[in-house]
């Protein structure tokens, strides 16, 4: 994909510790409109910290965040989701007593107001009618929106949990380890749904493990490592090992062990 001049976020200079512990340093970081960006790292790379930075979770120590073009300072969650950020973290945030509709609409439930804001009733029909209307553009087939939660699939929960943070990330979905606990045929459901973002007109972060599955729907990889950025590749640049060197910084000790600059 062609990227747009103008970034939509643009992360610059972040720096964030913990204690002695700097799990981020000087990263700068950038998604375009439209694009899908795959954030890759070992344990401990920061990965998780610098979505949470994005998402209003965790605050950066130093550094400056621009998103849509005006420099932003992201508070809290709410902040995030006002700027149309939603996050999609692995407990996948679903209530197993309640059903699709409640779940897709969980702390954002549509009233009509009577008795100048007196009465409030719930907008249960149009909820409902909205939900199947965004499962349908999705091509997610559920059977019934009415069903709890408790009764579907892992393959089918993670279907909802995208599709909820596709109906309200209207900019950007923040995706962590969106396939870990899926089977093989249930994973390539919820990758064929994050490729639809780009239907959407939204763009993603991605933090995978799986980098069969990054390869898969990425536009651009980013590796952490130590909190570190240590290069980054578009998807037709990637060439075999690549993106594991990097992350593991083995050819950088292969440098060092055998001396590149050596007489």
């Amino acid at each position: 994909m062609e990227l747009q001049s103008e970034p939509l976020l643009d992360m610059q200079n972040i720096n964030k510790s913990f204690g002695a512990v700097h799990a981020l340093q000087n990263i700068n970081f950038q998604v375009f409109p439209g694009e899908l960006v795959a954030l890759v790292g070992d344990n401990g790379a920061g990965k998780s910290t610098l979505v949470k930075i994005i998402s209003g979770v965790e605050h950066p120590d130093s550094g400056k965040i621009i998103f849509d073009g005006k420099e932003v300072v992201i508070t809290d969650p709410d902040t995030a989701k006002s700027l149309g950020i939603e996050t999609l973290y692995q407990d996948l945030g679903l209530i197993e007593n309640l059903n699709v509709v409640a779940n897709m609409y969980l702390g954002r439930e549509e009233y009509n107001s009577y008795l100048f804001g007196i009465v409030k009733v719930l907008k249960d029909r149009a909820m409902e009618q909205n939900t199947i209307a965004l499962l349908e553009r999705l091509k997610i087939n559920l059977g019934s929106v009415r069903e709890k939660v408790e009764v579907l699939s892992g393959g089918q929960r993670q279907a909802i949990a995208l599709s909820r943070t596709v109906a309200w990330g209207k900019k950007l979905v923040l995706l962590d380890e969106p396939t870990a606990a899926l089977g093989v045929r249930e994973s390539l459901q919820a990758l064929d749904l994050i490729r639809r973002l780009k239907d959407q007109g939204i763009a993603g972060v991605i933090i995978s493990h799986n980098l069969e599955h990054v390869f898969s729907v990425a536009d651009r990889v980013v590796v952490l490592r130590q909190g570190v950025v240590r290069g980054e590749r578009r998807k037709n640049e990637i060439e075999g090992d690549e993106i594991v060197s990097m992350i593991t910084g083995v050819s950088e000790m292969k440098k060092l062990e055998f001396g590149e600059n050596s007489s």
